[in-house]
């Protein structure tokens, strides 16, 4: 018998967290469709002022919201907060980016004609949204859709819908109405029907690449649907002339394990200069050694929490295996501190001396060494992936980032930063299996409205000066 309901356990507890009813695809999204119009026919100061107020009772609510993200997830509640800072910070750089990337403009053209831009809504815009940052990265999507006056089908993550149930409430709070934002509560199978159903315009991804991948070959035959896709990464930080190596050591264990190395963004490969590779992983095992792992509301706070649940520790804990069957050097093991619930120890193995090492995301906290002799090799070791989200570089030499920007395949690409905890005031998005050339952040104004070029004369001025015979009068 099918399951008619969706349950949300504390990953850090096993406690039950919420329930919900599964929705129904078909009903939700004619809901949206017969309703976007209405919405999309407002001004766009009326959208702005709506929006405006969402931000407003997100600020108003953003212990509770915090507070709810950090329980589903198991991130920590510091982690959790700064992502309720950034959902409620995402109204005015959207409104930026709208004014910016999709403004009205005005051309003079020929014969005192003039040319307008201006752009549409699509309709009806679906919103899958992952369970890593449940609230920031679908809001990513559903603020810049709403704002361009599109109504959206938001499906969140089976494993985290009770934030995205908190999110949705607090757009239908602050005037949005409930029959553009529609929640819809459901697991693959319902996520699934929605991408496939034929009354929605556009589908807005964030999640893995297997499933972006399956989802970008059903949209083969629908030109007539817009589609992005934000998937994840093999991302690699290289260190290379970077003499302060402690500070080196603190970026690589930001851009690796923040998050439970949960990110899309996190760094899965460590490429480093042979010559300091003791050092650094001396450097690196002694902050590995300090970091809490523990429940988002420990005290002392924790720098990270557990995976989303025990079938991803398991999986992780079996790709460790993994690796060191295939020839890697374990430098520390992923252990599990806490029987029964996917707490996991931040992973770190030397894969150099592996053949073929597999380009896969890890999505956890495990991270790969790989030395290499120079610098050139370390370049090819960073686009050594099907992947192309981020890539930075740890160095003191101007002139060697400048040759890695120039020659890493990424779509971001970091100097002396963490590879992940990108800025919302700039594009996000990769290459390769990372995404389909629709970056989200600043950029997913461009794929929530779409250009409508017109020319355009207050009178009718017309003539044909030439392939036209001489006039022949008729009679006399």
């Amino acid at each position: 018998m099918a399951a008619t309901e969706i349950i949300s356990y504390e990953p850090a507890t096993g406690a039950e967290l919420w329930r919900g009813q599964i929705g129904d695809v078909d009903a939700e999204v004619a809901t949206a469709r017969a309703h976007w119009a209405s919405w999309a026919s407002r001004p766009l100061a009326y959208r702005i002022e709506t929006l405006r107020r969402f931000a407003n009772v997100v600020l108003r609510r953003a212990d509770d919201f915090a507070d709810l993200i950090a329980r589903e997830t198991g991130k920590p509640l510091w982690e959790a907060r700064t992502e309720v800072e950034t959902v409620r910070a995402k109204v005015d750089i959207s409104v930026s980016a709208y004014s910016e990337r999709t403004s009205q403009r005005r051309l003079e053209g020929a014969m005192g004609s003039r040319i307008a831009l201006r752009h549409k809504p699509h309709g009806v815009l679906a919103v899958l949204g992952p369970y890593n940052f449940p609230a920031h990265l679908p809001n990513g999507h559903i603020i810049p859709a709403l704002l361009a006056g599109n109504a959206v089908v938001f499906k969140p993550s089976e494993k985290t819908p009770a934030s995205g149930a908190f999110l949705v409430d607090c757009l239908h709070e602050s005037g949005v109405p409930p029959e553009c934002v529609r929640l819809l509560i459901g697991g693959p199978d319902e996520g699934k029907a929605l991408a496939a159903h034929p009354g929605i315009d556009g589908l807005l991804f964030t999640g893995s690449a297997r499933t972006g991948i399956a989802i970008n070959r059903a949209f083969a035959n629908k030109p007539e649907k817009i589609l992005a896709l934000e998937m994840g990464g093999n991302n690699p930080i290289v260190v290379w002339e970077s003499p302060d190596l402690q500070s080196a050591a603190t970026v690589i264990v930001q851009s690796a394990y923040m998050t439970a190395g949960q990110r899309c963004a996190a760094a899965r490969r460590l490429i480093v200069d042979e010559r300091v590779y003791d050092e650094l992983i001396a450097e690196l095992t002694k902050i590995i050694g300090r970091m809490i792992v523990d429940e988002p509301h420990a005290q002392p706070a924790p720098f990270m929490g557990p995976v989303i649940d025990k079938a991803a520790a398991d999986e992780l804990s079996e790709a460790f295996l993994e690796l060191i069957l295939r020839g890697g050097r374990p430098i520390r093991h992923p252990e599990r501190p806490k029987d029964g619930l996917p707490f996991l120890m931040p992973g770190l193995i030397d894969t150099t001396a592996m053949k073929d090492r597999p380009d896969i995301e890890l999505f956890g906290p495990i991270l790969q060494v790989i030395r290499v002799p120079t610098f050139e090799a370390a370049i090819a070791e960073a686009n050594n992936t099907r992947y192309g989200l981020s890539a930075s570089l740890l160095s003191q030499n101007p002139a060697l980032y400048d040759q890695f920007w120039a020659n890493a395949r990424a779509g971001i690409v970091n100097w002396n930063k963490p590879t992940n905890g990108a800025s919302s005031g700039a594009p996000f998005g990769g290459i390769g299996w990372s995404g389909n050339h629709r970056p989200s952040a600043y950029y997913a104004a461009d794929y929530c409205a779409y250009p409508v070029a017109s020319s355009e004369a207050e009178q009718i001025r017309a003539s044909i000066g030439v392939g036209l015979r001489d006039y022949e009068p008729i009679g006399d």
